[in-house]
C-alpha cells in the first residue's frame, strides 16, 4: 500500500462530548460496519455508563484512502493512554461540545497533542442543541491554542460542525446547513492530515504504545510501524527498557478494519498493527530488525496516584453468591489485568491474602472491581488512598485541577464542602443562573466528594478534574467521613420490628429480610459516633391481645448505595465486601467488643 493513502488520526475530547458516537457514524457512513446498532464501546460497562474506558483502533476505507482511527477515553483516569496514542498518529480530531465549550480534559488532551506536534482539526459537535453559541466556542478553542503556545501553523485550524447523534456534518456553522453523512469530516481528514512520514525500505522498527491480551498468544503489543516491514514468522529483537535484548519470532500480526481485528500475513511502515510472539512485551520497548538494533525514545507512562487493598472475602456470608473466592483465583485475575493495563500495578502483601492495587483514579479501580464482580469473584476492598511520594525527605501528595459548574443557588453549600477538604479557589465566573468554579485540591480531598456533590446540587452540577502535580503533604484528615454509622451486633435476618426502632437513629442502608452479620454497616447514624444496634430482634410473642397487632410497620426507603458510593463512603477502618449479587459495607474488626477496645487504644494514643 502506498503511504500516501494512509491517514492515522486520534479522536480526543472531554468526557461525554461525543467521540465514540462520531466514530460510530464514520464507520457506518463508510460502510465499514453493516449493523447499524454496532458500537465501538463493546464493553458492557462502557455501554451502561456511556463512557469510553479502553482505547480502541479501527480502520476505514474512504475514496481509496485507509483512515486508521483511535477512539480515546475522555475521563481523566485514563489520560495516560491518550498521551501514548499521540506517538501513533499524525493528526487528531479535537471534539468540542457546541454547548459546553472547552472543558478541563479538552485542555489536557490538546496539550498532549501539541507536545507531540500532532496537527489538530476542530470538530464542533452537538450543533443541533438549543441555545448553542458556536462563535463563542470557536473563540474559546482559539484562546486555548494560544494559552498552550501552539505553533503558528496550528492556529489557522480547520473546523467542521457535526451532529454525531443524527449523523450530519457541514463546514458551515449554521445548523440549517447540516447535510446527511460525514463527508465534511472525511474530506478534512484527507486534505489536512499528513500521511505517515516513513520509509518502507529501512530496517524494521516498531514500538508498542498500548497492550492487549489473548489467552492463546499472551500479550499483544499495539502500535505503528515506524519504518521497514514485517512478516509472520520473522525473527526480530526486543530492546528492553532496562537495556537488555531478547530475540523472538513474530507469531501473529493483526490489522484493524471496522470493529474487527483481522489477522494479516505482513505489514509495512505507517500501518497501525498488533504483534504477538513475546509474552512479556511492554509499552515503550522497541521491536526491531536483528541486524539494526536502534532503540526508539521510550514512551512516558503516568505513575499511579491512587491505591486500594484487595483481599479474599472474610465475611461470615462468604461463598454464598460467588464461585471464584480463593487467593490463587484472585491473584491470577489481577495478573491478567496487569498484562493489558500498563497503568495498573499489583503487589502482594507478604504472608497475607491481600494485594495492594495501584491505579490512576477511583474510576480506573472501580471498573476493575465491577468487571471482577460480574465474572463471579468475591472479594473485599479498602478505602482508596492516594500514593504519597517522598522527595528529599519531604512527603508529597498529588493535587488536581477541579472545575465545577453549578446553579448559583447551590454555591454556598459547595464552597463550604470544598473548604473542609483544603481546596483552594483559583477562579469564579458567574452568570445569572450558573457559576463556574476552578479549584486546586489535594487528590484525597476528592475521595468521597463526587457522590456528595451530586446530592448537594440535586444532580444539576457538572464536575471534572485532572491531575496537576505533586505538592507538599498537608497534615490534616482530608477526605474522612465525619458522621458515624449504625453497625449490627448480631448475625441473622433483619426484621421490620428491629429496623423500625433503628430507623429513628438515622438513615438505613438495608431493608427487612436482608442477611446481616456482626460488624456489618447497616445505616448512617445522626451523630459523629458509631452505634452498635440489634437488627434481627423479633417482637416477643405472648397470649395478651394488643391494640396495635394489625398495624403495619412503615419504614423510610433505605438509601441505595452503588459500588462507587460505597467506596466513597467508607473510612480507613472499614471495608466493602463485593459479591456478584450485592455490595456490603463492614468494619475491618467484626467483633464489637474487640473493635471498641481497638478504638479506645487508638483514641488514647496507645497504638
Amino acid at each position: 500500500m502506498n503511504r500516501e493513502n494512509i491517514r492515522n488520526i486520534a479522536i480526543i475530547a472531554h468526557v461525554d462530548h461525543g467521540k465514540t458516537t462520531l466514530v460510530n457514524q464514520l464507520l457506518k457512513y463508510s460502510g465499514a460496519v453493516k449493523d447499524q446498532n454496532s458500537s465501538m464501546d463493546s464493553n458492557p460497562i462502557e455501554r451502561e455508563r456511556g463512557i469510553t474506558i479502553l482505547a480502541k483502533t479501527t480502520g476505514i476505507d474512504y475514496k481509496g484512502k485507509r483512515i486508521n482511527i483511535l477512539d480515546t477515553p475522555g475521563h481523566a483516569d485514563f489520560g495516560g493512554e491518550v498521551e501514548r496514542i499521540m506517538h501513533m498518529v499524525d493528526g487528531c480530531l479535537l471534539l468540542v461540545d457546541a454547548f459546553e465549550g472547552t472543558m478541563p480534559q479538552t485542555r489536557f488532551v490538546l496539550k498532549k497533542a501539541l507536545e507531540a506536534h500532532i496537527k489538530p482539526i476542530v470538530i464542533i459537535n452537538k450543533i443541533d442543541r438549543p441555545n448553542v453559541n458556536v462563535e463563542k466556542v470557536v473563540d474559546e478553542v482559539l484562546d486555548l491554542f494560544l494559552e498552550l503556545n501552539a505553533p503558528d501553523e496550528f492556529l489557522d485550524f480547520k473546523v467542521a460542525y457535526t451532529s454525531a447523534l443524527k449523523g450530519t456534518s457541514s463546514l458551515s456553522s449554521n445548523p440549517l446547513d447540516q447535510k446527511e453523512g460525514m463527508d465534511a469530516v472525511f474530506d478534512l481528514i484527507i486534505n489536512e492530515i499528513p500521511c505517515p512520514d516513513v520509509d518502507i525500505n529501512k530496517p524494521f522498527q516498531f514500538q508498542p504504545a498500548l497492550l492487549d491480551y489473548n489467552d492463546f498468544v499472551g500479550r499483544i503489543g499495539v502500535g505503528v510501524i515506524k519504518q521497514g516491514s514485517v512478516k509472520v514468522n520473522d525473527s526480530v529483537t526486543c530492546l528492553r527498557l532496562d537495556g537488555s535484548k531478547k530475540q523472538f519470532k513474530v507469531l501473529k500480526i493483526f490489522g484493524y478494519y471496522g470493529l474487527k481485528r483481522v489477522e494479516i500475513e505482513s505489514a509495512s511502515a505507517g500501518e497501525i498493527i498488533s504483534i504477538a510472539g513475546l509474552d512479556d512485551i511492554n509499552v515503550g520497548e522497541t521491536i526491531c530488525d536483528n541486524n539494526n538494533l536502534v532503540a526508539l525514545t521510550p514512551l512516558h507512562i503516568d505513575e499511579p496516584t491512587l491505591q486500594m487493598t484487595f483481599g479474599v472475602n472474610s465475611s461470615p456470608l462468604s461463598g454464598q453468591d460467588g464461585k471464584l473466592l480463593t487467593a490463587r483465583q484472585i491473584e491470577e485475575r489481577l495478573f491478567r489485568e496487569v498484562q493489558k493495563d500498563v497503568s495498573l500495578n499489583v503487589k502482594r502483601i507478604p504472608n497475607t491474602e491481600t494485594w495492594v492495587v495501584s491505579g490512576r483514579g477511583e474510576l480506573h479501580l472501580g471498573v476493575l472491581i465491577e468487571n471482577m464482580r460480574r465474572e463471579g469473584f468475591e472479594l473485599e476492598v479498602s478505602k482508596p488512598e492516594v500514593i504519597i511520594k517522598e522527595v528529599d525527605g519531604i512527603k508529597m501528595e498529588p493535587y488536581e485541577d477541579l472545575t465545577i459548574e453549578i446553579p448559583t443557588d447551590y454555591l454556598g453549600n459547595i464552597m463550604e464542602a470544598l473548604g473542609t477538604r483544603n481546596a483552594e479557589l483559583i477562579n469564579m465566573d458567574s452568570t445569572d443562573t450558573n457559576t463556574k468554579l476552578q479549584y486546586v485540591i489535594p487528590s484525597r480531598g476528592l475521595i468521597g466528594f463526587v457522590s456528595n456533590f451530586l446530592t448537594l446540587t440535586k444532580g444539576y452540577g457538572i464536575i471534572s478534574h485532572t491531575f496537576k502535580e505533586y505538592r507538599g503533604m498537608i497534615k490534616s484528615d482530608v477526605g474522612e467521613r465525619k458522621i458515624g454509622v449504625l453497625v449490627s451486633i448480631n448475625q441473622g435476618v433483619a426484621t421490620p420490628y428491629a429496623l423500625e426502632h433503628i430507623d429513628e437513629r438515622g438513615v438505613l442502608f438495608i431493608s427487612p429480610s436482608t442477611d446481616v452479620y456482626e460488624g456489618m454497616i447497616i445505616g448512617e447514624n445522626k451523630y459523629d459516633i458509631d452505634l452498635a444496634v440489634n437488627a434481627i430482634e423479633a417482637k416477643s410473642l405472648n397470649n395478651i391481645r394488643s391494640s396495635t397487632k394489625e398495624m403495619t410497620v412503615v419504614l423510610k426507603t433505605p438509601r441505595k448505595m452503588s459500588l462507587e458510593a460505597c467506596l466513597d463512603y467508607i473510612n480507613r477502618d472499614e471495608l466493602v465486601e463485593i459479591t456478584p449479587k450485592t455490595y456490603r459495607m463492614r468494619k475491618k474488626i467484626l467483633n464489637t467488643a474487640e473493635r471498641k477496645k481497638y478504638d479506645y487504644k487508638k483514641k488514647n494514643g496507645l497504638i
